[in-house]
């Protein structure tokens, strides 16, 4: 299944707000776990959420999707994971940036799911690499697929988003898969059924600043595939700077460390296919 096509209906963070709270709905997407220092997480973390840790680092991320069927239209989706927070008995992440090219479902996840969203423009760049540089275009770091209809297994695959405000642009990075030789063992081996629980924490916004908590009980298909390749044009701004006063200077402070958690270093990444969602009504917390 191509990640930018066949998306049946809507059920990422971003989408919660357009479905009936206790409904069903599926999506097909990648989760890709980095590796993400603790201090970039808690530029994030509300400070009554206790950051789950060790050795100075916790687990991040990000989530890419794309939706050809929702109520919101057609529209494509990154959400930055910062870290994992604690919610005894277990844990859950917490996003740092939803990034979605449509107004509407922008506004909604602002508004009513408490989401730290904004509008973005994703650009798809489907590139043929020659059979003789196919072993060395990412050196050690490989790269995913997600299913066989996305693109001859000659072809790389390039996704850059960039945030939008008004007339504005920033880059925030470029996202490079491929075919590999593990799609073409697997076949259409799409990895075993599994069911689990997942509580979520949002809000904390300047547009919704209460804190939520709702659960997400998932039905899917999940595979390890291999991690994408990330990358940003100034890497240099990734750093966080010191003496941050005007909002203006927090919102671009923001960026820069949403862009340090997409570049950190990946341990895995996830395949979910023929996933549905039942997401319960949140309550403040």
């Amino acid at each position: 299944m191509d990640l930018f096509k066949n998306v049946s209906s809507c059920s990422s963070p971003s989408c919660i707000c357009f479905a009936e709270f206790s409904s069903c709905f599926g999506f097909s997407a990648l989760y890709q776990i980095n590796l993400v220092k603790a201090a970039t997480a808690r530029a994030f973390i509300p400070k009554e959420l206790r950051l789950v840790e060790a050795f100075g680092y916790t687990l991040g991320g990000f989530f890419l999707a794309s939706y050809d069927d929702s109520p919101a239209g057609v529209f494509d989706e990154l959400v930055v994971i910062a870290g994992t927070v604690w919610n005894p008995p277990t844990s859950c992440a917490w996003a740092a940036r939803v990034l979605v090219n449509s107004d509407e479902a922008c506004h909604h996840g602002r508004k009513e799911v408490g989401l730290p969203s904004q509008v973005a423009r994703f650009s798809k760049k489907i590139t043929a690499v020659p059979k003789g540089k196919r072993e060395r275009t990412f050196g050690l770091l490989d790269t995913f697929t997600l299913g066989t209809s996305m693109s001859h297994p000659e072809d790389m695959v390039e996704v850059k988003v960039s945030e939008v405000d008004g007339a504005a642009s920033a880059d925030i990075c470029s996202i490079k898969f491929r075919s590999d030789e593990m799609e073409k063992k697997l076949g259409n081996w799409m990895g075993p059924a599994i069911k689990m629980s997942l509580p979520s924490f949002s809000g904390n916004t300047k547009y919704f600043p209460n804190l939520l908590k709702y659960s997400c009980h998932l039905q899917c298909r999940v595979r390890p595939v291999r991690p994408a390749v990330v990358s940003h044009p100034l890497d240099n701004e990734t750093d966080s700077g010191e003496n941050i006063h005007s909002s203006q200077e927090l919102h671009e402070n923001e960026r820069r460390l949403s862009v340090a958690v997409m570049l950190s270093k990946p341990i895995i990444a996830l395949e979910f296919k023929d996933l549905t969602m039942q997401v319960e009504a949140p309550v403040v917390v």
